[in-house]
């Protein structure tokens, strides 16, 4: 499998011939999801859907669909019939040759007096890649491969550290970083990478790796 790391939370991963992109928001590239044979989208958050782009991608490979929660499916659904599949936790699906299943119901708090949302995360091929979107969602499997949002407005550094501590992957790679400076980020490695109990990693947008 290969993965290929867009900015911020966007992932596109590879496998016999086919892709799979999760979260192609409007902190990433024009391009993050074109190409994709199916994209799984976590929640509503601008950062992580982004309408125009999944059009513009749908448009230009007819085959491709979309799996995410109820309320980005209401907005694109009715453009593309029969292409954009509502999930929830517990659910499992293949897309694009890929196994997914579903885990996590709500976005992490991000302060009492904003109402939660829903956001779920999506654990490929039985754990070898979990990406939990806006949450420090643990799955009920083991992960090889933690997508780790790593600075957030709903996240101070030690709930990251204790979350890989948690999920136990054997690697973590860098997401949800946008907002993240260059002057923060030796900190955030040396932290988490010391404290983490795992491999600490980050691949800069449209740098690729083989897991």
């Amino acid at each position: 499998m290969k993965l290929t790391k867009m900015s911020h939370s966007c992932v596109r991963l590879e496998k016999d011939g086919q892709t799979l992109v999760l979260d192609p928001g409007a902190f990433s590239e024009q391009d993050a999801a074109l190409g994709a044979d199916a994209i799984l989208v976590t929640h509503e958050h601008p950062d992580h859907f982004n309408e125009e782009r999944l059009r513009t991608a749908l448009d230009a490979n007819p085959a491709a669909e979309i799996w995410t929660l109820k309320s980005v499916a209401e907005k694109i659904s009715t453009a593309f019939p029969g292409r954009v599949h509502t999930v929830g936790h517990g659910d499992t699906f293949t897309a694009a040759g890929f196994d997914v299943q579903v885990h996590g119901e709500l976005h992490a708090v991000i302060h009492p007096d904003i109402p939660r949302i829903t956001n779920v995360g999506y654990l490929v091929d039985g754990g070898r890649i979990f990406h939990p979107g806006d949450a420090l969602t643990v799955p009920d499997h083991a992960v090889e491969t933690l997508m780790l949002p790593v600075m957030a407005p709903w996240s101070k550094i030690s709930e990251v550290i204790d979350y890989v501590r948690e999920v136990k992957p054997q690697r973590a790679y860098d997401i949800h970083d946008a907002l993240l400076t260059d002057l923060a980020r030796p900190v955030y490695d040396n932290q988490i990478g010391a404290l983490g109990g795992a491999e600490h990693l980050r691949l800069q947008p449209r740098e690729s790796t083989a897991l």
